[in-house]
C-alpha cells in the first residue's frame, strides 16, 4: 500500500505527461521555455489573480515574497509554530525574526484570536500556513492586518485547490505561495513552487528577484537569486492540470469518508464553515501514536507524522527565547498527530483496511491501558 500513490497517477496520465515532456526535449528551451508562461497563465486564472510566477520550490517562493516586501534585519514576521521548517526558515534567511502565534486545536491553523497579541511595531508581515489542506480564517486575518497596515502572505504549500467562501487558496491575500513538491495536491516530479498576486508592482519585483534581481540581462536593480522553475517540470504540471479539479474532488470525498468512519474513535480533522479541504494529509490525533503506527505497519499500512516537534523546539530557533508551554495547542498536536495514506486514487477497499487497522490498534491500546 502506498502512502501517496504517484505511480498510479503517472500511469493514468502517462500519455499526456510523456507527450508534454517530449515537446520540451524537442524544442530544447529547458530554462524559461514557453511552457513556463503557459502554466503561469493557467494557474493565475485558476487562483483568481492577475499574476502567477513559478519558482524553484515552495521555500524559494516564500523567501522571494519576503524579499519583495523589503523585509530584513530588525523586522518581525508572524507565523505558526506547528508547520514545516520552511515557514520560519525563510524569515531567518532574510535576517528577520519569526514570531509565533499558537494554532487552533481542531483546524491546526493560526488561532486568529491570538494574532493581534503577536503584533508589535516591528511586525512587517503575517504569514499564516494553510496546514494539511484547508485555510485559516483569512477574512479575520486580512481585517486585522489591514488595521495595522501589515501585508499577508499565505503559505499555501498544502492547500492549493482548497477554497474559502468561494475564493481559492493563493488568491485570498496580498501574496499567495504554494509548492509543487511531488507529494503536494498539485505536484511535479521534482522541486517547484509558485507565487500569486494581483499587485502589478509586487509581481514585477518578485519576477526580478527570481532571476538574479533583474528582468533585463546584465541589469540587476535588486539582490536576487536563481529561483527559476524548470521547463520540464512545467510540462509535467501542464499535463496534470486538466485532471486537477477531479483530483481535488476525489480528495474531498475520500477525506469525508475517512472522517465518517473514524469519528468517535479518534480526533478527526474538522472542516471550518465556508471552507473546502484538499487533505494534502489526512491527519488524526491519538494518545499513543507510536503504538498505533507500529500496529498499522505490521498490517502493511504506512503512516507519517507531520510534525513531531514544534518550530520553537528546534535548535536553530533556540535564540528566539520561546519556552515549552508557550504554545500549548501546537505542542499537544505535535505529540498526537499521525497521518494516514491519502491520495486521489485511494480505493474504498484500501481505505476500509486502513480504518480497520486504526480501529484494531486503538482497541489494543485501550486494552493495554
Amino acid at each position: 500500500m502506498q502512502f501517496i500513490d504517484l505511480k498510479t497517477q503517472y500511469k493514468s496520465y502517462q500519455a499526456e505527461v510523456d507527450g508534454r515532456m517530449r515537446t520540451v526535449l524537442n524544442h530544447g528551451h529547458f530554462i524559461m521555455g514557453p511552457e513556463i508562461a503557459e502554466l503561469e497563465s493557467l494557474l493565475a486564472s485558476y487562483a483568481g489573480v492577475k499574476h502567477c510566477l513559478t519558482v524553484a520550490s515552495g521555500t524559494v517562493s516564500l523567501e522571494i515574497a519576503l524579499r519583495a516586501l523589503g523585509i530584513g534585519p530588525g523586522d518581525e514576521v508572524i507565523t505558526v509554530p506547528f508547520t514545516w521548517i520552511s515557514s520560519a526558515e525563510v524569515i531567518g534567511l532574510v535576517g528577520a525574526k519569526p514570531v509565533f502565534a499558537d494554532i487552533e486545536a481542531d483546524s491546526y491553523n493560526l488561532d486568529t484570536d491570538l494574532l493581534e497579541k503577536a503584533i508589535t511595531p516591528r511586525t512587517k508581515a503575517i504569514m499564516p500556513v494553510s496546514l494539511f489542506g484547508q485555510m485559516p480564517d483569512y477574512g479575520k486575518i486580512n481585517a486585522i492586518a489591514a488595521r495595522y497596515g501589515i501585508p499577508v502572505i499565505e503559505d499555501g504549500a498544502q492547500s492549493f485547490g482548497a477554497t474559502q467562501q468561494g475564493r481559492r487558496s493563493c488568491g485570498i491575500t496580498l501574496i499567495g505561495s504554494t509548492s509543487f513538491f511531488p507529494a503536494k495536491p498539485l505536484g511535479c516530479y521534482g522541486d517547484g513552487g509558485a507565487l500569486f498576486t494581483s499587485d502589478d508592482a509586487l509581481a514585477e519585483k518578485m519576477r526580478a528577484i527570481r532571476t538574479h534581481g533583474g528582468l533585463k540581462r546584465h541589469h540587476h536593480p535588486y539582490l536576487g537569486m536563481n529561483g527559476r522553475f524548470d521547463t520540464l517540470q512545467a510540462a509535467v504540471l501542464l499535463a496534470k492540470f486538466p485532471h486537477f479539479q477531479a483530483e481535488v474532488e476525489a480528495r474531498s470525498r475520500i477525506g469525508a469518508r475517512y472522517t465518517e468512519m473514524l469519528r468517535g474513535l479518534c480526533t478527526v480533522p474538522e472542516v471550518a464553515p465556508g471552507n473546502t479541504h484538499v487533505y494534502a494529509q489526512y491527519t488524526i490525533r491519538v494518545p499513543d501514536r507510536d503504538a498505533v503506527a507500529t500496529k498499522l505497519k505490521e498490517k502493511g499500512i504506512p503512516t507519517a507524522v507531520y510534525y513531531p516537534k514544534c518550530l520553537h523546539e528546534q535548535p536553530v530557533f533556540a535564540s528566539s527565547g520561546y519556552k515549552w508551554g508557550e504554545f500549548p495547542a501546537a505542542e499537544k498536536a505535535s505529540r498526537e498527530v499521525i497521518s494516514l495514506p491519502m491520495h486521489p486514487f485511494l480505493t474504498e477497499p484500501d481505505q476500509d483496511a486502513i480504518v480497520g487497522g486504526v480501529k484494531a490498534a486503538l482497541t489494543t491500546a485501550a486494552i493495554q491501558v
